[in-house]
């Protein structure tokens, strides 16, 4: 099954961004409600600075409803409401609507300024080992990005996408992966931006990957992750970069439905989430 154009490097890009937390305290909570199989999730930061000195705990509010009014077919994906009062929808419809199938079509507007920064999408898995996908906007329809991606040999996936401004050079994207090994080159700005990403992982507790960056404004950057798991309820990350610059992680399932991520880096920045579902 072909992946989205920007999944290609994610076997390795997830170990070395997952789970590493910031500065800072933060809680999510999330939740199955009664209303069609609606699920609400609350990010809520605690203890956020303000400017009189004081503290504040600035929430995010996201649901999901897959089955809004009993609709078959159409999934809200993500109607949000961040902590300045910024509303954000995200929907999509199925051939359960329009009859077509591998068909999937989506939008997405940042309400308050609905339609001028709407996005319409389709994407289409008709054609065996391909996915096609093209995004838009309704209000300018020339302002749009498409990709194609396709998994036509084993082990590896190929990809590009473009728009009006690189039509004649895309972003290209290839991964290939074979037993414990895998690799990825992404080439972005007219292919004058490169991306390698590796991943290994020599045993079952031990994943191992790294990135490196030719040109473009990260020229040189460079990253190493190792995550470790250590039973089925603790696993513990660390990565370092070009710099020198450590991060460490750890991410406990406390109890059923209830996980702690914790981080701290070099500088001795330090926060948590807890996470409750």
């Amino acid at each position: 099954m072909a992946l989205k154009f920007d999944d290609i490097p994610k076997t390795a890009s997830a170990i070395l961004g997952d789970d590493f937390i910031g500065a800072g305290y933060q809680m999510k909570a999330k939740q199955k409600t009664s209303l069609d199989g609606a699920v609400i999730t609350s990010t809520v930061d605690l203890f956020q600075p303000v400017k009189d000195g004081s503290s504040a705990t600035p929430a995010k509010l996201t649901w999901k409803f897959p089955k809004p009014f009993g609709l078959a077919g159409l999934v809200i994906d993500k109607l949000e409401m961040d902590k300045s009062g910024g509303l954000k929808l995200e929907a999509s419809v199925d051939k359960a609507l329009h009859s077509v199938d591998n068909l999937v079509v989506d939008v997405k507007s940042d309400i308050k300024s609905f339609p001028n920064k709407a996005t319409a999408g389709i994407t289409y898995k008709g054609i065996k080992d391909f996915q096609i996908k093209m995004e838009t906007k309704p209000t300018n329809p020339g302002d749009f990005t498409a990709e194609v991606t396709t998994q036509a040999v084993k082990g590896a996936t190929l990809g590009v996408k473009f728009s009006m401004a690189n039509i004649t050079a895309p972003d290209v994207g290839v991964r290939y992966s074979s037993g414990p090994m895998f690799a990825a080159l992404m080439a972005k700005d007219q292919f004058s931006t490169f991306s390698v990403f590796g991943y290994y992982k020599p045993c079952d507790p031990v994943k191992i990957a790294s990135s490196y960056e030719i040109g473009g404004k990260k020229s040189g950057a460079a990253v190493v992750a190792v995550e470790y798991v250590m039973d089925k309820s603790t696993k513990l990350k660390a990565k370092v970069n070009q710099d020198m610059a450590v991060n460490v992680a750890v991410k406990r399932d406390i109890c059923k439905g209830f996980t702690l991520s914790a981080g701290i880096d070099s500088k001795m920045a330090y926060g948590f989430q807890l996470s409750i579902e």
